[in-house]
């Protein structure tokens, strides 16, 4: 989907540069996927305290090949 995006220039050339693309869409979409990447490791940072489980459970037990 083509999309116009008013994006500092400055932002995009150092981006090129420290990021050894070629293209603008390059150094975008890579921007695009560590955002996503990022937002969902905090996610899940978050969940930590609130999700329960069983002390004396063993997960080695489900390893074992039978």
């Amino acid at each position: 989907m083509p999309t116009n995006l008013a994006i500092d220039d400055n932002l995009i050339e150092q981006a090129l540069i420290i990021g050894h693309h070629r293209t603008k869409k390059a150094v975008v979409t890579e921007a695009l996927n560590e955002y996503i990447q990022r937002r969902k490791q905090v996610e899940i940072i978050n969940l930590f305290g609130k999700i329960e489980y069983e002390s004396d459970y063993k997960y080695k037990e489900q390893r074992k090949v039978k």
